[in-house]
């Protein structure tokens, strides 16, 4: 069986603190979880998405893991996810089949693909980027930002997008769930704003490392979340 991936999406109205705390003692815990080959916990960008502020309410928690099974095994017995689900006021389990990818990620790729690998045009498709900023392109780097949100936010066949990452400012990602690959095509190539700013970084060199995942929505599940 393939790997597969996970990304877990947590919202709080309460245990804020909790959640926040995660963000350190998480990992610790979690790290030995059998079937379990790479994992990042993740904070969000308030407003719209992408943004600054941070979203103190909502937190992700990404994994690749051996199989389907580990992962359902583990969301149902693991003590990290348990706990989650008990202070969390709504969850969102997206269940991921990499397609498609370029780059690093803490310079390897965890995301393995098959050679085999395809999708229908009409499949729901998840797009995960990543980067880490060079430092002295972090004032170009957010001024762009408004930009980009606006940008994403007017795409059509977008279903959710949100800012995600590791740590504030410095290591960015975004999670966006598409329709078909007819959308992301018609945003990636088409998009005036979008390609101006994919010139921008490449011009001017804002990333030290960066990722590009393009993944097929085998499932999402959603808990009170609508």
């Amino acid at each position: 069986m393939s790997r597969v991936t996970s990304v877990s999406l947590y919202h709080f109205n309460k245990n804020l603190f909790w959640a926040f705390k995660q963000m350190g003692i998480g990992p610790r815990r979690f790290k030995l979880t059998p079937g379990l080959h790479f994992f990042k916990f993740l904070g969000t960008g308030g407003g719209e998405g992408f943004s600054l502020k941070p979203d103190f309410s909502t937190y992700a928690l990404l994994s690749v893991w051996e199989s389907q099974h580990h992962f359902e095994k583990q969301l149902e017995e693991n003590s990290v996810y348990k706990m989650y689900q008990e202070n969390s006021e709504k969850a969102r389990h997206l269940l991921l089949k990499p397609i498609k990818s370029h780059g690093s990620w803490d310079n390897q790729n965890p995301f393995e693909t098959d050679k085999d690998s395809s999708l229908e045009d009409t499949s729901p498709l998840v797009i995960i980027t990543r980067a880490t900023l060079n430092w002295s392109k972090l004032f170009s780097f957010w001024k762009s930002v408004p930009k980009a949100s606006k940008a994403i936010s007017q795409a059509e066949g977008i279903q959710y997008y949100k800012g995600i990452g590791e740590w504030p400012f410095i290591q960015q990602a975004t999670l966006s769930i598409w329709n078909n690959a007819a959308a992301v095509n018609q945003f990636a190539y088409r998009s005036k704003r979008h390609a101006e700013i994919v010139k921008k970084t490449r011009k001017q060199k804002w990333y030290k490392e960066d990722m590009f995942v393009r993944f097929q929505l085998i499932y999402d599940k959603k808990q009170k979340w609508k």
